[in-house]
């Protein structure tokens, strides 16, 4: 199904991460190393990481992708293992996290 231009199939993440204290940046630095890899992966359209001005050890982190298994195979990604290897240790948590059927917008593309 169809909605405008983007499929309805779409699948969107969205999520609140907390860094181990005083760690924001070195993880939101590996995360932005993983947004650089997503250019290599067609399915990824959108992987934006952000962090939060009022809470110093909190990262946001929007995705979308053409599918839900897109998203997950990219977790299976070798790649992918080694960034989450390595960004485990300056994980504190995940305050929330909300799955989402993105529709469109700026910077989606029409699949």
């Amino acid at each position: 199904m169809k909605t405008g231009c983007v499929q309805m199939s779409n699948f969107g993440l969205s999520g609140k991460m907390i860094a181990q204290p005083g760690k924001r940046d070195e993880l939101a630095a590996i995360l932005m190393e993983a947004a650089s890899g997503m250019d290599a992966v067609a399915d990824c359209q959108i992987y934006i990481v952000g962090v939060l001005p009022e809470e110093p050890d909190a990262i946001w982190i929007t995705e979308v992708w053409d599918n839900a298994e897109a998203h997950q195979a990219s977790l299976a990604l070798e790649v992918t293992q080694a960034m989450i290897r390595r960004a485990k240790p300056l994980i504190a948590g995940f305050e929330q996290q909300v799955k989402h059927v993105p529709l469109g917008g700026k910077g989606m593309t029409a699949r």
